[in-house]
């Protein structure tokens, strides 16, 4: 007798994936946290996961320091004291004896003012 070659029937089930995803990450958000996520990924078009290992694999966070460096927090510390010292030696001066003309006292006022818009630009510039 001889055997004829059957081809083996499909059984049914779910068909075998390439690549197998079978470890479990835990994530803790708040609740908030999980509609905005689950929004977003419904936006995307996409599965939790997918949109959360796509993010994880592919996105990208923008990082940004808004702390200054040390020096130059020292350095606008400095020009905040000089000015606010500049200050209180005119008035104590103007207070006790009145020897500065207007126009010195207004030059006075000016230095004091450029000093805080130094320290103040210094800030500006480096954010």
């Amino acid at each position: 007798m001889k055997q004829e070659y059957k081809p083996v029937k499909n059984k049914g089930g779910r068909p075998f994936k390439a690549i197998k995803r079978n470890v479990v990450l835990t994530l803790k958000c708040s609740r908030y946290e999980q509609v905005r996520i689950a929004g977003n990924a419904k936006k995307a078009g996409m599965s939790l996961s997918e949109f959360l290992r796509s993010m994880g694999l592919h996105g990208k966070i923008v990082v940004t320091e808004k702390a200054l460096p040390k020096e130059i927090l020292l350095l606008t510390g400095t020009l905040n004291h000089m000015a606010a010292n500049l200050n209180q030696l005119t008035k104590r001066h103007n207070s006790v004896m009145d020897i500065l003309t207007p126009v010195d006292r207004a030059a006075l006022d000016i230095l004091s003012k450029e000093l805080k818009g130094i320290a103040t630009t210094i800030k500006i510039y480096l954010q």
